[in-house]
């Protein structure tokens, strides 16, 4: 008998907050944002290091789709720790824009989805390279605890077809993409995303967002307020490989780039409510942009700029704070049991367990029907 269905952590009958969530309940909420993946695994235990197996892959974030490199969006960042990268970190905080999709992967693959992504903007666009220098946002998780990183798997055709592949409607979740080795409070994890609906000043807009989650210790994990992590102990992996995230919100509302600087230190707060304490080796790194807000690359006008007022954003704020924590644990409540390298395994959540431990505290949680 196979491993049960996974589902989301709504199918469990439990939400992370009170915004209501978006449709589909992910980034892809927000108009205009498409999401790809390529998912790179394959290979056994027999194979020697720098062989494989591969657990690994790329997964590609659109701001819009148009031309992003004629068409750029307004954006921030934030580092909760650094002991990560997210390549192009420095142009977001200087321009406060990001003129290219961003990319996800593990942490010695970043290198060659950089490169794989320039020659794909410059197919895409003739003047790339030529008006201006492609810098690519690119960011990492280390993946090693199940892939082969010696390896180096992840090949241009994975990173094209990500980037070819990115569509709108529902997103993969837990074992795709970048998030194929992934691991998360000792738990297999991956990628997982989340929205909310807010008002500001009256008008209804829409926040969303995709997070590769691979940090965390077992005791630190909560669900909703509730200590999950201290009531399922077992299921462990050999080692606790401290890794990092990468988290990407969207949102439609008309934000300047130091408001969505502000949205993306709330995202790490998103991760805090789940259990994160950023601890030393774990490189937590935010990324935010407003997909309404376009900066042409050349302007002989003045630009009008309109946003929402600072005091305006409280529910702009709620939102980034629970689309992330919910974004984790629907990474961990959609991923798999793997095996990778050496053997290791990383053992997905056991949902039963996951819907007793959530009614003991006073949870209407429950099992789906068919699970």
């Amino acid at each position: 008998m196979g491993e049960p269905e996974r589902c989301r952590l709504r199918d469990l009958g439990v939400a992370v907050g009170t915004l209501p969530a978006g449709p589909l309940n992910a980034i892809t909420d927000v108009a205009g944002v498409t999401v790809g993946h390529s998912t790179v695994s394959w290979g056994g235990l027999e194979l020697p290091s720098g062989s494989g197996p591969a657990r690994t892959g790329v997964t590609a974030i659109f701001p819009h789709g148009d031309d992003i490199w004629h068409d750029r969006v307004v954006a921030g960042a934030f580092a909760a720790n650094g002991v990560g990268e997210l390549i192009g970190i420095s142009a977001i905080r200087e321009w406060g824009l990001i003129e290219t999709p961003v990319l996800l992967t593990n942490s010695q693959s970043a290198g060659a989805v950089y490169d794989a992504t320039v020659r794909w903007m410059m197919d895409s666009n003739p003047l790339a390279g030529i008006e201006d220098a492609v810098m690519p946002a690119v960011g990492e998780c280390d993946d090693g605890f199940l892939n082969d990183l010696r390896g180096m798997h992840v090949k241009e055709e994975h990173v094209r077809e990500a980037l070819d592949g990115a569509s709108a409607g529902p997103v993969a979740e837990g074992c795709v993409g970048a998030g194929t080795g992934m691991s998360c409070y000792d738990f297999k994890a991956g990628i997982g995303t989340s929205s909310r609906l807010v008002q500001a000043h009256g008008h209804p807009y829409t926040v969303g967002v995709l997070a590769l989650a691979n940090f965390g210790v077992r005791h630190r994990l909560q669900v909703d307020g509730v200590p999950v992590g201290r009531e399922i102990t077992d299921l462990m992996p050999v080692e606790n490989r401290q890794g990092s995230c990468i988290v990407v919100l969207a949102t439609d509302a008309p934000l300047s780039a130091r408001q969505c600087e502000r949205m993306a230190k709330r995202c790490a707060l998103g991760l805090a409510l789940t259990g994160s304490y950023a601890s030393d080796g774990s490189g937590e790194i935010m990324v935010a942009f407003s997909t309404v807000r376009r900066a042409p690359r050349e302007s002989a006008e003045l630009r009008t700029v309109v946003s929402v007022a600072n005091d305006h954003m409280h529910e702009l704020f709620e939102a980034a704070v629970d689309a992330t924590a919910e974004s984790v644990v629907n990474s961990i409540c959609a991923a798999r049991t793997t095996v990778g390298r050496a053997g290791n395994s990383a053992f997905a959540l056991p949902l039963d367990r996951l819907v007793d431990v959530m009614r003991s505290h006073g949870r209407e949680a429950r099992l789906p029907d068919g699970l």
